[in-house]
């Protein structure tokens, strides 16, 4: 039999890491012929030009889109769908994968999926039926949900929200969240290792801060003010991760680095590469902000992570994550909470509703062996109760 070409689209180091797994599988499968398409903050050297980190990696990218513009505006977000669907409706002609594999909510990944219905290319879709209330990326992974012929969800709850939605329930697998496999299948830096690397002193308390634009909201940092205030009010050390590339995210660097110049005991990082970012993560005492790492990924360490505003409002949440509202004495009562050892003891022998860091592989395995063509392309409606 043929080898079926699989096509894979990633626009940041973000979703990288939560791919690089089901990638490495992919590229060893026998018979699966692997194409990658890196787009977006990938080819941008003010977001790192973590392209080369893919190449670095080992893997070979196959079309490489232009799209992100130099705004920061939802205006230029939403223009940067169309230059984007432009670049990738001559790249998947040119390609004609047998399947386009997506994952999770960033606003760019609406282009691919309109170019595939277009060409008639089946989309595989992972992390479908999660749910986060305060960004645009609720409504894009639902889009998504629905374009998609093949669905990874990372819970039962998002299984059975996306049965909920009308899918086929054969097409629809939890297979826990990739990014989950780093911790299983790598060894990450020691305290050491990675405080050298990264040049930084791990030997008083610090907390790692991911703050994103809050896109849903008119004024996208809106709740940056609330945060930035009540960091100023911490005495622990403070590393900060780079936004995502959305609306504000300018804003919001500006931000941090107007916040780290003053304070030698805070530090901005532009990229970390998955092993980094793990290695750190295990490392500090506390995570601060509104990433769904934060809900997804610190449970697997039983890492305290203060949760805060509205962004992630709606996704399952482990026991480890403290919600506070987007106001500075709100967060930094939270943060005492989540630092105190009463609540770090209670975390002892948590489990990670996000999975089991096994999912590569089973997301690899259906996307090598589910049936191509007409069965697959073709959706039909649930009956109606």
């Amino acid at each position: 039999m043929a080898r079926r070409t699989i096509a894979v689209v990633t626009t940041s180091r973000a979703d990288y890491g939560h791919l690089y797994w089901p990638l490495r599988e992919l590229q060893a499968h026998a018979d699966v012929d692997l194409k990658l398409v890196a787009l977006g903050a990938h080819l941008s050297p003010e977001f790192g030009h973590t392209v080369g980190e893919i190449e670095r990696d080992g893997f070979t990218v196959d079309e490489r889109i232009e799209c992100l513009l130099s705004s920061d505006s939802d205006v230029g977000m939403a223009k940067a769908i169309g230059v984007a669907t432009l670049g990738l409706a001559d790249a998947l002609a040119r390609m004609r994968p047998d399947l386009l594999l997506l994952i999770a909510d960033r606003f760019e990944l609406l282009a691919p999926a309109s170019v595939a219905v277009a060409l008639r290319i089946p989309i595989a879709h992972i992390e479908g039926g999660e749910v986060s209330e305060g960004a645009i990326d609720d409504a894009i992974r639902n889009a998504l949900t629905k374009l998609a012929h093949v669905h990874f969800t990372p819970t039962e709850s998002a299984r059975r929200r996306v049965l909920a939605m009308g899918e086929e329930e054969w097409r629809v697998h939890r297979t826990g969240a990739p990014s989950l496999d780093h911790l299983r299948r790598r060894t990450l830096a020691s305290r050491e290792e990675i405080a050298a690397r990264l040049g930084l002193d791990l030997s008083t308390p610090t907390v790692m801060v991911a703050v994103h634009p809050v896109t849903l909201a008119r004024d996208t940092l809106a709740e940056a003010d609330a945060v930035f205030a009540a960091l100023a009010r911490l005495p622990q050390s403070i590393v900060f991760c780079f936004p995502n590339a959305d609306a504000g995210s300018r804003a919001l660097i500006a931000r941090a680095e107007a916040f780290c110049a003053p304070h030698a005991r805070a530090r901005l990082y532009v990229n970390l590469n998955p092993i980094d970012y793990w290695s750190l993560l295990k490392q500090v005492d506390l995570l601060v902000g509104n990433s769904s790492s934060g809900i997804m990924e610190t449970p697997a360490l039983a890492l305290p992570t203060v949760n805060v505003g509205r962004r992630q409002q709606g996704r399952e949440r482990a026991r480890n994550i403290v919600d506070a509202e987007a106001e500075p004495g709100a967060i930094v009562a939270a943060v005492e909470r989540a630092l105190s050892p009463a609540f770090r003891a209670s975390l002892q022998g948590m489990e990670n509703p996000y999975g089991d860091g096994q999912a590569a592989e089973r997301i690899a395995s259906v996307l090598a062996s589910v049936p191509l063509g007409e069965a697959l392309l073709v959706k039909r409606a649930v009956p109606l109760s």
